[in-house]
């Protein structure tokens, strides 16, 4: 059995990983989790430990510019604090150390309309401070590696599930509100809470090193998402033709209306791993997802 160190206390990521392995996979890994914010962690030993998980970060949540003060405390707690995080990891003999980066290193969506997709071959090319201080820390975590400590990066598009914030829950709130909403064409790589939990087990089981692409297996179209989430509460909604000029109108003005109809897709071949990890189709995690919500409603 291996032990995991989670570096980051209540995040969503650790604590849907320490649950999925321990109720599906009990004989496989034990957990502690350490609380970043205080700084106490540098007083706690890692030695014993097979795996840092390490999860602590800022989230992403602006849509426009930022301020300088946030800008730093990008870079203070997603840059730095990893690099410091991996090195204690290092120096203590913890043999594997995963790291929580993500598809914004190579941008933000495409325009309403426009199609964007990364291979392999693509550069990072971060479009704010968030995104470069995931790339800084990457780099930083790398230069570390060697045969006996192993640096596992993973780069997911937009993670969802139970519980989680973000644009999910915005779009449920349309799924649930409203009879009608406009279709437009576009193409989103995503990954299920799930999906994830049973590719971070993989990583650790399989000691693995290197930069990975975890995602769902087929693409997503946020304006049928909204309709599978209606459908899954039992309610009808209607996908409007017509109306993409009139998202791209509003897209002149927000960023959220990027982040949520733009494109923004790997390479399907980016996700093969040789083992089959993406347990939920889209359909099948949306019905997981809404069924649990309404249990709790029903109570």
């Amino acid at each position: 059995m291996k032990k995991v160190l989670i570096t980051g206390k209540n995040s969503y990521i650790g604590v849907s990983v320490e649950k999925y392995i321990t109720e599906q996979y009990p004989e496989v890994c034990s957990f502690d989790t350490v609380d970043m914010r205080d700084g106490t962690w540098k007083e706690k030993s890692f030695s014993g430990y097979d795996v840092v998980f390490h999860v602590a970060g800022i989230a992403h949540s602006d849509s426009g510019k930022i301020s300088e003060e946030k800008a730093k405390l990008y870079y203070s707690v997603n840059t730095d604090l990893t690099i410091e995080t991996a090195k204690k990891a290092k120096a203590d003999g913890v043999k594997q150390f995963i790291f929580m980066s993500s598809a914004i290193v190579y941008g933000s969506s495409s325009k309403v309309g426009k199609k964007k997709m990364i291979t392999r071959d693509t550069p990072v090319s971060p479009a704010n401070s968030y995104g470069d201080s995931k790339v800084q820390a990457e780099n930083g975590i790398v230069l570390l590696a060697d045969e006996c400590f192993k640096v596992c990066v993973l780069r997911p598009p937009m993670i969802y599930g139970k519980d989680c914030k973000g644009n999910y829950q915005t779009l449920r709130k349309f799924a649930l509100k409203l009879n009608f909403f406009p279709y437009v064409k576009n193409e989103r790589s995503m990954l299920y809470i799930e999906n994830l939990c049973e590719f971070v087990r993989l990583m650790i089981l399989n000691e693995e090193s290197g930069t990975f692409f975890p995602q769902n297996a087929e693409y997503t179209n946020t304006s049928e998402m909204v309709k599978m989430i209606a459908t899954a509460n039992g309610r009808k909604i209607y996908l409007v033709h017509g109306f993409g000029w009139a998202v791209k109108f509003l897209g002149l003005f927000t960023g959220l209306v990027k982040k949520a109809f733009g494109s923004l897709t790997y390479d399907k071949d980016m996700n093969v791993y040789g083992v089959v990890y993406q347990k939920y189709t889209l359909l099948q995690s949306i019905e997981e997802i809404e069924s649990e919500q309404w249990n709790r409603n029903s109570k």
